[in-house]
C-alpha cells in the first residue's frame, strides 16, 4: 500500500487516469515552444515559423481551456457578456469533489505546466532581445496574452472551486442547511 501511495502524484504520464488527454496537452504546450525556439534559431522564415506557433498556441489554449482543464483536474471557465450592458464577467466551473476524484499526477502535470509556460515564454523573450531579433518579440508577446490568460483563469477557477467547496462542506457537515431548513418549516407551520 505505500508503494502505491508514493508513487500516486509522481511525474509519470504512465499514472495519468487520461493518459491521451495529458501528452496532448503538454504536446501542445512544449511544440508551440519548440517550434518558435527552431525558428528563432535556425531559420529566417518568420512567416512560417509566425503562422505554425500561433496555430499551435491556439490548439493549445482551446483544447486547456476546454478539454485538458476539466478532464485532469476538474476545472472550466468561460466569458460571458450581458447582452444588455455590455459588461463582460468570467464564469467558473469546477467538478464536486466527493463525484470525481482528481489524479494526483494529473494535477501536478497541469499546474507545472500552466505556471512554468508563461515563465518560458518570457525567457524566450530575452532570446529575442539578446540575439536582436526584436521582431520575434511580437509572437512572444500573443503567446503571453495567451498563456498568461488561461493561468489567471484557471488560478482563479481552483480558488473559486475550493472557496465553494468549502462553504458547501461547512453548511453540511456543521449542520447549518438543516437548521435553517427546519427553522422556515417551523416557522410555516407555527404561522397557520
Amino acid at each position: 500500500m505505500e508503494g502505491s501511495q508514493a508513487s500516486q502524484g509522481s511525474l509519470s504520464w504512465r499514472l495519468s487516469s487520461h493518459p491521451i488527454t495529458l501528452l496532448c496537452f503538454l504536446g501542445f504546450r512544449i511544440s508551440s515552444l519548440l517550434v518558435y525556439l527552431f525558428g528563432l534559431l535556425f531559420t529566417q522564415n518568420f512567416v512560417l515559423i509566425f503562422i505554425i506557433t500561433i496555430l499551435l498556441l491556439a490548439a493549445d489554449f482551446y483544447y486547456l481551456k476546454n478539454i485538458a482543464g476539466r478532464r485532469l483536474v476538474g476545472l472550466r471557465w468561460w466569458n460571458e457578456v450581458d447582452a444588455q450592458t455590455g459588461d463582460s464577467h468570467w464564469v467558473f466551473e469546477s467538478s464536486d469533489p466527493s463525484v470525481k476524484v482528481i489524479n494526483a499526477t494529473d494535477s501536478r502535470f497541469f499546474w507545472i505546466a500552466l505556471y512554468s509556460q508563461p515563465l518560458l515564454w518570457v525567457a524566450l523573450a530575452f532570446v529575442a532581445i539578446f540575439s536582436f531579433e526584436f521582431i520575434w518579440l511580437t509572437l512572444v508577446a500573443i503567446a503571453l496574452s495567451l498563456t498568461i490568460t488561461n493561468t489567471l483563469a484557471f488560478s482563479r477557477c481552483d480558488k473559486f472551486g475550493q472557496a465553494s467547496n468549502m462553504a458547501g462542506s461547512a453548511m453540511y457537515s456543521g449542520g447549518i442547511a438543516g437548521n435553517l431548513a427546519s427553522g422556515m418549516i417551523g416557522r410555516f407551520f407555527s404561522r397557520g
